[in-house]
């Protein structure tokens, strides 16, 4: 019996097309079948991602290389829904039993069929295939339960959209292809079509195609489809992720030979959301108020990257049973929403996301699709569902956001910035909300005011991305009766602040302007200006603004004194953060335009503030203020200690905007330090800080930094730089400048230059960030640099690929570094020997 393109019942899929990629996932699956030990091996993953074909290459590839292995192959798809044991049975004897003419009983001829005992009485290895198991689990794990102690040398191996539930089941967790086994993918299917992708263009394009479908391989198969009727650029305008999205509509377009789930995307999904029960279809629907997701191939460098999704308690706050539920028959309780996403993680309708220390949950862009169309069907003509939940999903972020922003100041710092980095995409949807529903602005200013005290955009967005945001909805406010004064200022003040940093002095003085007009009238056009020693009552944040932009782009010593006038203001409204900021530019202020005396005593307070809070970033920008005060009124070289000190840090803290302004300030210690050791000493400091100047212009690019707009700061860089010039000479400072402009900053290299990690155009040094890790660690980076997957290093620890994905993205952190590649090229020297070992026993 024969299904198209499917082959003969009990034999292999035969292939289609050429098999694509999963080179991890078939070594893998190679290895766990070689050992004879794992008895039920389940390939995991959402439907379409590649389980049943990943299933006959590898079991094609096991055969052939063991000729007497027998294989049978069961398609459980053709059974309807909670099949049961006996319908589980009859459907395997249909696909093992080639004829049977006895009267014994069905079990003992399937037993014996699948035994095949020889003559001599041994049993022969078998392995037995069951494809799509997801919708018969409890008849299924019966009957494989049944099987295994009846046949000792049979291997089960399961596809399945969650985990069969046999106590020494083996999971093989399948993840999307890779972006270059994406792309392969998507121009082999455009072959097919006639519509073949051409041009650097139309490759950038199928690229994001593939992105855009969480280099799904069914997804691509359904996007290439399209190429009969659209253009690359149109189908990846067809991909939006909002209401007009149009994936939900695609199909194979030929019917024959195409498994009937897998005709369309929705085909797909509804799949497996029609074997959950009515409140996990529910808890998915209310899922779809929240920012899509990714899932990642640990062969792309990125595994262990948790900045996505939403934890539990966002989940039950917004998704669970409220008094706002209306006419809502299904409850779903907060202490029930646990168990409901591990039912929806097993169906891979959720993708979960766990590190270290948390557990987060997502749906992918085409689940969520899927989910706001039925969220939408529940509603009705009216709407109010997904409405309700989006309010719920902004008060949620905007409340959390304010908490964090009033508490980062404290030993809770790094917590709280982890949370709100994970968090991003769904504030900014919360952000999203607030300009779309009327009288919620004022809630989207809050959250944006919370974020830039929070100083969530020094690493995750940017500065240019939250000035935006703020922008946006500072306008929106402008519609509402009445008008949040205080809530304008206040954010009219942290853009002013935001623009002085960037060196937009015009901005700047404009915003300053409508500020102190909105908040003292009386102070009379522009005449506040010339009395900054004058207390005017304005708010500490507006002060804080306007000290800075006195001091970075007027030169004026005036700042000072209204720096520390913010720093006062701050204190008596018990805004610790807010203190330490104002103080931090009071000290840098002092270091730059006041005395000796005033720098020491402001930045020493300042530092000790910060020290005494228990906040180590925040301490960590104290000493930029100390490092200044040193480098101009004391000791440079100590300087030098406290700016690597500061920088170990910031990178630990994936800040781009303080690592860039802590390797700025080494130049100016380097700068201050020449004429002092003389000779050698001073074309070495010279050197370093050529160096430094080519890749710093680099990073202050990345981060939309003009310098040459940022007054005292800009004095002090050029002072770095002329007195590099005069000991090199000018083709010699060119020469090592243009060296530094060939560092990566996307991959850290001018920091570690600025730390002594590496030094351009040499082979890294042992490095300060490899001193980092423990003696565990330590021992899996050695695996990592020497090629071994997370598997191979499970296996070969005894530990669960879990705790060993989860350690490596640890070492990832530590080593400030986003691929295994990136390991591998920065081994110490001391290591090499270890790695260049492991690695010949890899090959052996």
């Amino acid at each position: 019996m024969y299904e198209p393109g499917i082959g003969p019942v009990g034999d292999l899929p035969m292939p289609t097309h050429t098999f694509v990629g999963r080179d991890r996932e078939l070594a893998q699956i190679d290895d766990l079948l070689l050992s004879g030990v794992f008895r039920l091996i389940t390939l995991a993953g959402p439907g379409g991602i590649g389980k049943t074909r990943l299933a006959a290459e590898a079991v094609r590839r096991f055969r052939a290389g063991n000729t007497a292995v027998r294989v049978h192959w069961v398609r459980l798809a053709r059974l309807a829904a909670c099949s049961d044991h006996a319908a589980v049975e009859r459907e395997t004897a249909r696909s093992v039993i080639e004829a049977d003419f006895s009267e014994r009983p069905g079990w003992e001829v399937l037993v014996d069929t699948l035994a095949g005992g020889e003559a001599a009485g041994r049993d022969r290895r078998t392995v037995l295939v069951f494809d799509n198991c997801e919708h018969v689990l409890d008849g299924l794990v019966r009957f494989i339960t049944d099987l295994l102690e009846a046949i000792p040398g049979l291997t089960v191996v399961a596809t399945s959209r969650g985990p069969i539930g046999w106590i020494d089941e083996h999971l093989v967790n399948v993840p999307p292809l890779t972006e270059q086994q994406a792309l392969t993918l998507f121009r082999q299917r455009a072959g097919l079509t006639g519509h073949p992708v051409t041009g650097a263009d139309q490759e950038a394009i199928a690229a994001d195609i593939c992105r855009r479908v969480h280099n799904h391989p069914l997804y691509i198969q359904l996007a290439a489809a399209r190429l009969r009727h659209r253009s690359p650029a149109g189908i990846r305008a067809e991909l939006s992720g909002r209401a007009d999205d149009r994936r939900m509509q695609w199909t194979t377009g030929p019917r024959a030979g195409a498994d009937p789930r897998h005709r369309r995307v929705t085909d797909v999904i509804r799949w497996s959301y029609e074997l959950c029960s009515d409140a996990e279809r529910l808890l998915f629907d209310r899922l779809s108020v929240f920012a899509a997701g990714y899932d990642t191939n640990p062969d792309d460098g990125n595994a262990g990257v948790a900045d996505v999704g939403a934890d539990l308690a966002a989940i039950r706050a917004v998704c669970g049973s409220g008094p706002d539920d209306g006419d809502t028959v299904i409850s779903l309780p907060g202490n029930e929403i646990q168990r409901l996403l591990d039912g929806l993680v097993d169906q891979s309708l959720v993708t979960v996301h766990i590190t270290t220390s948390t557990v987060r949950y997502s749906l992918l862009e085409s689940l969520r699709v899927f989910a706001s169309e039925q969220l939408r069907r529940r509603s009705g003509d009216d709407a109010g569902e997904p409405a309700r939940l989006a309010r719920r999903h902004l008060r949620y972020y905007r409340d959390r956001v304010s908490d964090a922003a009033g508490r980062w100041f404290s030993p809770a710092e790094r917590e709280l910035l982890d949370w709100a980095r994970a968090s991003w995409d769904n504030i900014v949807t919360a952000i999203e909300t607030s300009l779309t529903s009327p009288g919620e602005a004022a809630s989207g200013l809050e959250i944006c005011l919370g974020l830039i005290a929070l100083r969530v955009p020094f690493v995750r967005g940017s500065m240019r991305d939250i000035r935006r945001w703020t922008e946006r909805c500072l306008d929106a406010t402008a519609t509402e009766t009445p008008q949040p004064a205080e809530l304008q200022v206040a954010a009219r003040s942290a853009i002013a602040w935001l623009a002085v940093r960037r060196g937009q002095s015009a901005d700047a003085n404009r915003l300053l302007e409508d500020c102190v007009a909105a908040c003292v009238p009386q102070a009379g056009g522009t005449d506040w200006r010339n009395h900054p020693e004058t207390d005017f009552g304005l708010p500490p944040q507006l002060e804080l603004a306007w000290g800075t932009e006195l001091f970075m782009d007027k030169r004026d010593p005036r700042a000072i004194v209204v720096l520390v006038r913010a720093r006062d203001q701050f204190r008596r409204l018990d805004d610790g953060g807010g203190e330490m900021m104002a103080g931090m530019f009071a000290g840098i202020a002092a270091g730059l335009l006041g005395s000796s005396r005033q720098a020491h005593d402001i930045s020493r307070y300042c530092l000790e503030h910060a020290r005494g809070s228990g906040a180590l970033w925040a301490t960590s920008w104290a000493e930029l203020s100390w490092a200044i005060t040193l480098i101009k009124h004391g000791d440079p070289a100590a300087a030098e200690a406290v700016l690597r000190h500061a920088l170990a840090h910031q990178l630990t803290m994936r800040d781009q905007w303080g690592a860039a302004w802590s390797v700025e300030l080494r130049t100016w210690a380097l700068g201050a330090l020449i004429g002092r050791g003389g000779g050698e000493r001073d074309r070495a400091l010279a050197t370093e800080i050529a160096r430094l100047a080519g890749g710093v212009r680099a990073l202050r690019t990345r981060l939309g930094i003009d310098i040459d707009a940022m007054g005292t700061f800009a004095d002090e860089s050029r002072r770095a730089v002329a007195a590099a010039r005069r000991v090199l000479g000018g083709t010699a400072y060119a020469a090592a400048e243009a060296r530094g402009a060939r560092l990566r900053p996307e991959h850290n290299e001018v920091h570690r230059l600025a730390l002594g990690e590496a030094i351009a155009d040499t082979t890294p040094i042992v490095t300060e960030s490899w001193c980092t890790l423990s003696a565990v660690q330590l021992e899996i980076a050695v695996l990592v640099a020497a090629g071994y997957t997370n598997g191979d290093i499970a296996r070969r620890r005894g530990k669960s690929k879990r705790t060993v994905d989860a350690q490596v993205a640890a070492i990832f952190s530590k080593l400030g570094v986003s691929s295994r590649r990136e390991i591998e090229k920065d081994v110490p020297a001391r290591l090499v020997p270890d790695v260049e070992a492991e690695l010949r026993r890899r090959l052996a």
